[in-house]
Parts: structure tokens; C-alpha cells; sequence
């Protein structure tokens, strides 16, 4: 039993931990390909290193989120490990070049967190994650409505609904994370920027000035593009927004649970907040995780205009009754089930 694993980003590194583990103890050969699409050692090594994962036994080491560029590497090793499953996590570039191999290898795909939709096709992460769902043979829904959307879609593959694995790794590194608390003066928001539409210069000054103006301190650790944009253009945040280094995942996780906000444009740590019970400002127009805007725990800005800011931060609470969503923190397992579910 083999399966090849693509990952190239922070989250992915973080779900293949505890799918690692699960795999491993159901011996289950697992062989991991690193795409290089976050290359920078603060966004991946540290994951490795942090997590005790093994090291990839793939790392093309493009530094490139071209996913043309990736797919023929990932075919090469597809071919040479003729493995039963091609393993995708997501939405990335990384994601979608590993299907396309895996298609062009003719080896069955299996997509993880599959049938997430936002409703907005000038997101390349939405249009990522329509094509690999329309090719992977298994595809892994994180909970009932991702499952709803993949049948009214009808595009075949079998669906099994299994929960977030992503749930099953907070719930293994948060006690550990929060042995070193995080050291900042209290009440903080964090904050968090790295998406393409959102660090477009002008954009990215317009959203800056908004969170210096609404009277909140927040802690941002700033991803390398962020960082890029704001030293070529001259942004320079007020004091109150005070910018980190990147951190590390068990230091994010302190930082998430000791703030009483958290304002992003990552999908991860929007579910990562919920699952911590702090209230989101996502600043996006749409999200694929949907529940958790309807649950009153994630609240919608809009980045071109991000006037609204202030009385979203100020009006955020996290709802007494809010239900529990995207699984029990035992995906891994299921997705080891859904795999090989004739194993002994």
C-alpha cells in the first residue's frame, strides 16, 4: 500500500501531520512530495521541523507557484513510485498541478477537503478546487454541505465525508503550543495578510490605513509577499499594528488563542479561529467555509472598501451556542478507511 502525498504550503504541511501518523500506523507507505511553492524557511522548513514530519523524499525546490512548471516534476514521480493514491490537500496551485500528474499518470486521485465552494470564480483557489474535484476518483468532504455541493455538481467520484484534518492537528498541537504562551500586551487582534488581490499595492495601503484608524492593536506577522510589497511601496503601519517576523505553527496557535480577534485572508486560520472560539474578520468578499459566517463567528469586510472594519471588530463576539463544525478531530483515520477500506 502506497500513497503519494503533494503538499507546497503552510496549511498543507500542517493536515499532513496527523494523516502522516495515521498512515504510517495503518502501514500505509507514504511518500511525500514538497512542490517548493512556499520556499521560504519561516512558511516551510519550520513545519518539518516543528511537526517531526519526515522529510519529503520529493522537494523540487522550484520556487514558483506555477503549477505548469510543477506537473511535469510530480509526473516524474509518479511514475518512478507507481503508487495506488495521488494525495492532494486544498485549493493551491500546488493541488491542482498534483491532479493533473496524477490524471496524466493515470493513477487515481484522492482530494482532501473536497467540495468547498465560495461562490466566486475570480478566485483561482475556487477555480483549483472545481477541477480536482471533477477528476479525483475519492474525493474527501470535510463535512454535509461540501458533500451536497459535490452531488448536485454530479461530476463522479466516490464522496465520503470524513471531517477536517486540519481539526485533527490543532486538537494534537494546541496544549503543546500553549506551554509558551504568546508575550503581548493584551487585549491584540492578529492579523494576517498574504493573498494576491490583497497585497496589490494600493489595496494593500487602503487596508492597512483602515486597521491604523480603528483604534485596535494588532499583532501581524507578515508574510514574505506582504513584507515585499510594503518595503517596495513604502507602507509603513502605524504603531498599533505592530509586524513580526513569520511564525512558526505551535507559536501561531499561541498567538490565535491568547487574541481576542483575528482579521485574515487565510481560509486556514478562519476555521483555526473557530475551532479556538475568537472571533474572525476575514477580509474577503466570500469564503468557502461558509458555516462559520453563518454561525456569527466570521464576519465578511470587503477588501476594496474595508471601511467597515472598525464596527466589525468592535460588534465581533464569538456565539455562546455556536454549533461544532468540520469534524471531531478523528479525520485521519477516516481518510486511512476511505482509502484502503478492505485493509485487514
Amino acid at each position: 500500500m502506497k500513497v503519494l502525498a503533494v503538499v507546497g504550503n503552510r496549511p498543507q504541511f500542517v493536515k499532513s501531520a496527523p494523516l502522516s501518523v495515521a498512515l504510517r500506523d495503518a502501514g500505509v507507505h507514504e511518500v511525500v512530495l514538497h512542490t517548493g511553492q512556499h520556499y521560504d524557511p519561516e512558511l516551510s522548513q519550520v513545519f518539518f521541523d516543528e511537526l517531526a514530519l519526515a522529510e519529503p523524499k520529493y522537494g523540487l525546490d522550484l520556487h514558483t507557484a506555477d503549477p505548469d512548471a510543477m506537473a511535469p516534476h510530480i509526473r516524474e514521480a509518479v511514475r518512478r513510485e507507481r503508487p495506488d493514491w495521488v494525495l492532494v490537500y486544498g485549493d493551491t496551485n500546488s493541488t491542482l498541478a498534483g491532479a493533473r500528474a496524477a490524471v496524466a499518470e493515470r493513477v487515481p486521485l484522492v482530494h482532501v477537503e473536497a467540495g468547498l465552494r465560495s461562490g466566486d470564480l475570480s478566485m483561482p483557489e475556487e477555480r483549483n478546487r472545481i477541477e480536482v474535484d471533477r477528476v479525483a476518483q475519492l474525493r474527501l468532504a470535510p463535512d454535509e454541505r461540501s458533500r451536497e455541493t459535490l452531488l448536485a455538481e454530479n461530476d463522479g467520484g466516490r464522496i465520503e465525508v470524513v471531517g477536517d484534518v486540519m481539526r485533527d492537528a490543532l486538537d494534537l498541537f494546541t496544549p503543546i503550543a500553549l506551554r509558551d504562551p504568546a508575550a503581548h500586551e493584551k487585549p491584540y487582534a492578529v492579523l494576517t495578510l498574504h493573498r494576491a488581490a490583497n497585497t496589490e499595492p494600493e489595496r494593500l495601503r487602503r487596508i492597512i490605513s483602515a486597521l491604523c484608524e480603528t483604534g485596535w492593536a494588532f499583532v501581524f506577522p507578515v508574510h514574505p509577499r506582504t513584507r515585499h510589497v510594503m518595503e517596495e511601496h513604502a507602507i509603513e503601519p502605524a504603531p498599533s499594528v505592530h509586524t513580526v517576523a513569520p511564525l512558526g505553527y505551535l507559536a501561531m496557535l499561541a498567538l490565535v488563542a491568547d487574541a481576542s480577534r483575528v482579521v485574515t485572508d487565510s481560509g486556514g486560520l478562519q476555521k483555526e479561529a473557530y475551532w479556538l472560539r475568537v472571533p474572525c474578520i476575514t477580509l474577503r468578499p466570500s469564503t468557502e467555509w461558509t458555516d462559520t459566517v453563518r454561525a456569527g463567528a466570521n464576519t465578511l469586510v470587503d477588501p476594496a472598501d474595508p471601511r467597515d472594519l472598525t464596527s466589525a471588530l468592535d460588534s465581533a463576539a464569538f456565539p455562546a451556542d455556536a454549533p461544532t463544525l468540520y469534524g471531531d478531530g478523528k479525520a485521519a483515520g477516516r481518510i486511512v478507511d476511505a482509502l484502503y477500506p478492505s485493509r485487514a
